[in-house]
C-alpha cells in the first residue's frame, strides 16, 4: 500500500461510545493511519456498536450488513471491524453468526485497535506514525470524558454490568490528563460521564468522592465548564450539591436517572426509593443549587406495572416539574433478570404508556423553558446556522446539555461576531418547544 491506510468510523449508541471512538481514533492517527468520513474512501470501517437494547442491536446489524460486501476506493473489499458493546455482550456467538465481519474488538479493548487494524489489513509494516501518544482525537467545543466504566447495580432490566463489567473508577491523574489535553486544544466544556458518576472514587486505593473530583477540576480549569451526567439518586450528596453551587464554572445541571417512583416497581427493577423520598431529594437539590436544571430518565410498561402504578408515575411527573426527561418503553432484553418476569405487557400497551408519559414530560419541560424568557444567561457558542431570517449563532446555556436539551439561537450579522468557543451574555427573548431565542448583551 503506497499511502497511509484509511479508516472510517460509525459510532452508535451513547456518549460513552463516542469517547471510546475518540480514543481509538487518537491511537490510529498517532500510529500513522488516516481518518476519512466516507466508508467508500476507507480501507476498513470500524463500527462501534451499542447493545443496551434489542433495537440498538438491530440497528447495529443493519449498519454492518450495509457495509459488508462494499468496495473501497481502490476497488478492493471493504473490511468491517465490529467494536464495542455487541462483541462484549455476545462474545464468540457473535463471531460464529456474523461471519461477514472481518474482526471483532470488545468494549474495553480499545487500546488494541492499532494491532487489530494492522492484522486485518495484512500489513507487513506499520504506517509511519508521529510517535506522539494522543489521548483524544476529536476536539469540538464540548467533549465527554469518562470518569468510570462498568456498573455494580444490576438493575433487573439492564445488561450493562454484563457488557461493561463491574464498576471501576478511573484515577484522578488519568482524568486530569485527558481534560488537560482537551482544554489545551480548545474545548470549553467538559461533560463528565460514566454508568454511575455519583459513586466515583469509592473503589480507589485512597477512596474519594465525585464532589472532590469536580471541585479539583473546577479549580484547575476555571475558564472551562464542567457538567455531570448520570448521577443516580444515591450519589447526590450535600457535598456534591455544595460544589455545584459554589463554583460558577460547574454547570447548575443535574442528570438524575429515576426510571420509576412506585416502590413496588422499583423493587422489581432492583432499585430503591419511592415517590415521597425522591420528591424530597428533588426539593433538596433545588434548595441547595438555586436555578438548577434537572433531567431524568423514566421507563413505562415494566413487567407487572399496573395502571394505578403508571398513574402514580404521571402524578409524580406533574409534581416534580422536571426541566427535561428521556422516556423509554420497557424492552425485554434476553439475559437480563426482567426478561424472565411474569406480567409482561404487550408492546402496544408499553408504547402507549411511554407516549402518554412523554407527552406529560414535554408539556412540563417546554413550559419551564418558556419561563426563562426575559432572563439573562451566559452561553457557549457552538456553531452557526443559515436560516430564512438570516445567520444564527447556535449556543447553549449551562442548563442545556449537548445534543439533548435544545439550543439558544442568536441572530448575528457575521460569523465572526460571535466566535465558536466563546462565552457570551445573552438575553433570552423567546422560546419554541425546547429551543430558545436570544440577543447578545455582552461578550464574556
Amino acid at each position: 500500500m503506497d499511502r497511509s491506510p484509511r479508516i472510517a468510523f460509525v459510532t452508535l449508541g451513547c456518549a460513552k461510545n463516542e469517547v471510546d471512538t475518540d480514543k481509538m481514533q487518537a491511537r490510529l492517527v498517532a500510529a500513522g493511519f488516516s481518518l476519512v468520513d466516507d466508508a467508500s474512501d476507507a480501507d476498513l470501517v470500524i463500527v462501534n456498536t451499542c447493545a443496551f437494547l434489542a433495537s440498538a442491536v438491530e440497528e447495529g446489524l443493519e449498519v454492518i450488513f450495509d457495509l459488508v460486501g462494499r468496495e473501497n476506493a481502490a476497488g478492493e473489499e471493504l473490511k468491517v471491524l465490529v467494536a464495542g458493546c455487541m462483541p462484549s455482550r455476545y462474545g464468540d456467538a457473535l463471531a460464529d453468526e456474523l461471519v461477514e465481519a472481518a474482526g471483532f474488538l470488545a468494549a474495553g479493548e480499545e487500546d488494541l485497535v492499532v494491532a487489530k487494524v494492522e492484522q486485518l489489513l495484512d500489513m507487513d509494516e506499520p504506517p509511519m506514525g508521529s510517535g506522539q501518544m494522543l489521548l483524544r482525537h476529536a476536539h469540538p467545543t464540548s467533549a465527554y470524558v469518562k470518569i468510570s466504566d462498568g456498573c455494580d447495580r444490576f438493575c433487573s432490566y439492564c445488561m450493562i454490568p454484563h457488557i461493561r463489567g463491574r464498576y471501576h473508577s478511573y484515577s484522578l491523574d488519568a482524568i486530569d490528563d485527558e481534560v488537560a489535553e482537551l482544554v489545551c486544544n480548545g474545548v470549553r466544556e467538559i461533560v463528565l460521564i460514566g454508568q454511575d458518576t455519583g459513586i466515583w472514587g469509592r473503589d480507589l486505593d485512597e477512596p474519594t468522592t465525585t464532589a472532590q473530583l469536580v471541585e479539583t477540576l473546577a479549580c484547575r480549569y476555571s475558564n472551562t465548564w464542567f457538567r455531570l451526567l448520570y448521577v443516580q439518586p444515591e450519589g447526590i450528596s450535600d457535598e456534591l450539591l455544595d460544589v455545584m453551587a459554589a463554583y460558577p464554572n460547574v454547570c447548575s445541571y443535574l442528570d438524575m436517572p429515576l426510571q420509576h417512583v412506585n416502590a413496588e416497581v422499583l423493587a422489581r427493577m432492583n432499585r430503591s426509593g419511592d415517590a415521597r423520598s425522591i420528591l424530597a431529594l428533588i426539593e433538596r437539590v433545588r434548595e441547595r443549587v438555586p436555578g438548577v436544571m434537572i433531567r431524568t430518565t423514566l421507563m413505562a410498561g415494566f413487567p407487572g406495572e399496573t395502571e394505578e402504578q403508571f398513574e402514580e408515575l404521571l402524578d409524580f411527573v406533574d409534581e416534580a416539574q422536571f426541566d427535561y426527561a428521556g422516556v423509554f418503553a420497557f424492552s425485554p432484553e434476553e439475559g437480563s433478570a426482567a426478561y424472565e418476569f411474569d406480567g409482561l405487557l404487550d408492546e402496544e400497551e408499553r408504547m402507549e404508556r411511554a407516549q402518554r408519559l412523554l407527552d406529560a414530560c414535554e408539556a412540563i419541560g417546554t413550559a419551564r423553558v418558556a419561563e426563562l424568557v426575559g432572563t439573562r444567561a451566559t452561553v457557549l457558542v457552538e456553531g452557526y446556522e443559515e436560516t430564512d431570517a438570516g445567520l444564527e449563532a447556535l449556543c447553549r446555556t449551562q442548563g442545556q446539555a449537548p445534543e439533548v436539551d435544545g439550543q439558544v439561537h442568536v441572530p448575528v450579522a457575521r460569523a465572526d461576531e460571535l466566535a465558536i468557543g466563546q462565552f457570551a451574555q445573552v438575553e433570552l427573548t423567546g422560546s419554541f418547544f425546547y429551543e430558545v431565542e436570544g440577543e447578545v448583551v455582552d461578550h464574556v
